[in-house]
């Protein structure tokens, strides 16, 4: 009968870890579970000069991403690697050094090394070290940078802004011959900084398209160690929290305005673009924000696919209409009906802005029109919008059935709409929210997406009524 060890062995082996990493586990006394084992094998592939430079584990609370992280750095990075300089952050500073205490307690009881309580800092016999640092407040992240870590791990990541996290890595630096600088990361889905490591970690792993970066997903079932009456805890949540914390669904979120989109049933691989009745598209104008263009169509079943999207920013008209152009020519749609048997674009509508006057009397569509794209104004009422979205969408869970849907290439456009949240000030409008310095974030592609759909409502509706 196989042994413990020959299951971890196994595991390990199957997970992709290497034997000198397995032995440091084994030497230390410590079991890992198969999805920190994939971690390790993650963390291991930052070696290599073309692998990844930072790691994200978690998801779903309960994973035991906390018990991984240190254990990866302490047990394997730091035995491996002499004199290696290690940070590990965490939103509250008592929380990090009684978590870390006992986390030292239980993973460091074979391997000899000094804990300085007043400096927060674990040396090992080979001069390798741990910091726990912590960060009550943003601010408090400015007192490390000028500072140089070998490897920074931080704990409950989605509680940082995009650019504080950026400004964490301007110190993930060496200047140890051999060794390759790394990250790594744990955290649940929600908080201020959801939608910049969903970006950054959770859709390049959810694509298939991981360079930089690998996401290794977790839940409570992935750690036999967690005590039954907290997976009864979770099993008690609902709505969003339930979702995330049980589930680790990175879709859904407090506040969430779409909780009816479902990526596993509203993405799809194809549509029958042969069995459309019309297409159209829809503008959201921007320079420093993006200019967002969505294609859709609609097939004689009253389902409607958002085909295509064009989205860039700093771009003038030109090029927007030469990009706007390639995109049609894809679908072999047209800008106007060459005669009755071309494929033609049945309306193209633009946001407000895109028909305001300057003080000259000149409009940003006028510039379009010079490039043959002559754009309406869209229906722009925000909440009916926004209800017109949420009708297309269904309620799956309800056994509603969905007649919008989004292609795969559609990817600022899905990766926006979980993240959207109620307006405290009026519920049923989606909160306004811009694009952050880097680019990640903001809802023009859902503006877009307003325009197209509730244009297209509207213009149904009226036809209705003039008996078309």
């Amino acid at each position: 009968m196989p042994s413990p060890s020959d299951h971890f062995a196994a595991a390990a082996l199957a997970a992709g870890c290497p034997l000198d990493q397995m032995r440091h586990f084994v030497n230390a006394g410590v079991v890992l579970q198969p999805r920190q084992l994939a971690a390790s094998a993650a963390a291991r592939l930052c070696d290599r000069p073309d692998g990844p430079t930072a790691i994200g584990f978690g998801g779903a609370r309960g994973g035991g991403k906390s018990f991984w992280l240190v254990a990866q750095m302490g047990l394997d990075d730091c035995q491996r690697f002499p004199g290696l300089k290690c940070l590990l952050l965490r939103k509250v500073g008592k929380s990090n050094l009684e978590h870390f205490e006992d986390l030292r307690r239980r993973l460091f009881p074979r391997l000899p090394h000094k804990w300085n309580t007043t400096e927060a800092k674990l040396t090992f016999a080979n001069g390798s070290s741990i910091r726990a640092g912590h960060y009550q407040c943003e601010k408090d992240i400015d007192s490390y940078l000028g500072l140089e870590y070998d490897i920074i791990g931080i704990e409950e990541a989605t509680t940082l802004t995009s650019r504080k996290y950026h400004d964490l890595i301007t110190i993930n630096r060496t200047s140890r011959p051999g060794w390759r600088p790394r990250v790594y990361s744990t955290t649940n889905p929600g908080g201020v900084g959801h939608a910049w490591y969903r970006s950054t970690y959770v859709t390049p792993f959810q694509q298939h398209q991981e360079t930089d970066t690998r996401f290794i997903p977790a839940t409570v079932d992935d750690n036999p160690f967690t005590n039954v009456d907290y997976r009864r805890v979770l099993d008690r949540l609902t709505g969003w929290q339930r979702r995330a914390w049980l589930h680790g669904d990175w879709d859904i979120a407090a506040g969430q305005f779409f909780t009816n989109f479902r990526r596993d049933i509203h993405v799809v691989d194809h549509f029958n673009i042969h069995a459309n009745v019309e297409w159209f598209a829809a503008l959201d104008y921007g320079f420093n924000h993006y200019t967002v263009v969505l294609l859709g169509c609609r097939d004689s079943d009253g389902n409607t696919c958002v085909m295509a999207e064009h989205s860039a920013r700093g771009w003038v008209p030109e090029r927007h209409a030469e990009a706007i152009k390639k995109m049609l020519e894809r679908y072999q749609v047209r800008l106007q009906p060459r005669n009755i048997y071309s494929i033609a674009l049945q309306r193209f509508v633009a946001g407000p802005d895109v028909f305001a006057r300057n003080s000259e009397g000149a409009t940003i569509a006028d510039q379009y029109k010079k490039f043959d794209i002559y754009l309406r104004p869209a229906y722009d009422d925000r909440v009916n919008g926004w209800a017109a979205v949420l009708h297309g969408l269904g309620d799956p869970d309800a056994g509603v059935r969905p007649t919008l849907f989004f292609h795969k290439n559609c990817t600022r456009l899905i990766d926006c709409l979980p993240n959207l949240q109620h307006n405290p000030a009026k519920p049923e409008d989606v909160l306004k929210v811009d694009t952050d310095e880097d680019g990640i974030g903001g809802d023009d592609s859902a503006d877009a997406l307003r325009y197209l759909i509730a244009s297209r409502a509207r213009t149904i509706t009226a036809k209705k009524l003039h008996g078309l």
